[in-house]
């Protein structure tokens, strides 16, 4: 049927497309790979970047893209981040694809259980598994329905929208210089240029309970969607996506390789992942460039919190010789005191 789906009466139905792809890289520094992602069309509950995925329309049950970094040294984060990507999509695929109710509080719904379910797996994984104590793992995940993304975060892995050449980030870092940030004792180039940036308040997997940050966004034709680990955006300026991903010149993968190319000019010292989705089609509106783009809470109509703060983790530093600390967990009484003792330096 094409890009278009054809009712009953053989009119046109209004559709949104996507153009997707992704790409990981282990960088200049690491010697493996502790990013995972994933790209899924949950309508046809298949998951690949096989052309079929790579252009599809999104249908009733949405379409998923996910980026996770995993932290615990030797192969833990590796496990971790392949863990939650799992999960994650086959939870959805058993829950909100056999759901009779397919509305977006619904999706909405079942995004966030699917990452409290990833946590409780990787949790209990490690706890039947002494050498993976302390393993976790970030995560980004957006799904879409209709014309709308839902958005997932748990950690600093990040989410940008692209519009009209201009990058906008849609998640919030859960980092201490976030916090920072937000109490306005940092200002965000400062933030960016801290040592103890890579220190996030939560990770899936450390601890029991995850408190997932839910956000949405009106989509519009011409929307580009970019997911990445931090070792792209550490790495490379918002702007500087913007930028690249808005080349209509290039495809996907172009634009993949270049972004990943960039981080590893500039050292490479943490293992990049990027997915770039360009979203499409006539059941869009243009929108005129206007419409509020940013960090915007979504609120489930159970507005009940079932989850609890869980401790600072710190991400695994580039390695050294001799073998590198990795992760580690910190209390929150920890947490009081590395701020005041940042204060105390800036």
């Amino acid at each position: 049927m094409g890009l278009l789906a054809v009712s009953l009466f053989g009119s046109k139905k209004p559709s949104v497309t996507i153009s997707v792809f992704g790409k990981t890289d282990v960088g200049k520094t690491r010697d493996h790979n502790e990013d995972c992602f994933l790209v899924a069309n949950l309508t046809t509950r298949t998951a690949s970047l096989k052309p079929e995925i790579r252009e599809h329309t999104v249908g009733d049950k949405g379409s998923l893209f996910m980026v996770a970094d995993g932290m615990g040294g030797a192969a833990a984060g590796e496990v971790a981040s392949q863990l939650a990507t799992d999960t994650m999509y086959e939870h959805l695929i058993s829950t909100w694809c056999d759901d009779d109710e397919s509305t977006p509080q619904q999706f909405a719904y079942r995004l966030k259980e699917a990452v409290e379910r990833a946590n409780e797996q990787i949790h209990e994984y490690a706890k039947q598994r002494p050498e993976m104590r302390g393993m976790g793992t970030t995560t980004t995940a957006v799904g879409v329905l209709g014309d709308h993304l839902y958005l997932t975060q748990v950690g600093d892995s990040r989410a940008y929208l692209v519009r009209a050449g201009r990058a906008v980030q849609i998640t919030k870092d859960q980092s201490l210089m976030q916090r920072l940030v937000d109490a306005g004792e940092l200002t965000e180039e400062e933030a960016e240029k801290s040592e103890r940036r890579n220190i996030i308040l939560q990770a899936l997997g450390p601890e029991a309970k995850v408190r997932v940050d839910l956000t949405s966004q009106q989509l519009r034709k011409g929307d580009t969607v970019v997911l990445c680990s931090d070792g792209l955006s550490g790495q490379v300026q918002r702007n500087e996506i913007g930028a690249i991903v808005s080349n209509d010149d290039k495809d996907l993968i172009e634009i993949c390789t270049e972004l990943i190319g960039l981080a590893n000019e500039r050292g490479g010292p943490d293992n990049i992942t990027v997915v770039v989705a360009r979203i499409g089609g006539d059941g869009l509106d243009d929108g005129g460039g206007k419409d509020p783009v940013g960090h915007q809470i979504y609120p489930l109509l159970d507005t009940e919190s079932t989850t609890e703060p869980v401790p600072v983790y710190k991400g695994s530093p580039p390695p050294e010789p001799k073998g590198a600390a990795h992760a580690i967990l910190v209390t929150a009484a920890a947490v009081i005191a590395l701020a005041a003792a940042i204060l105390l330096l800036t």
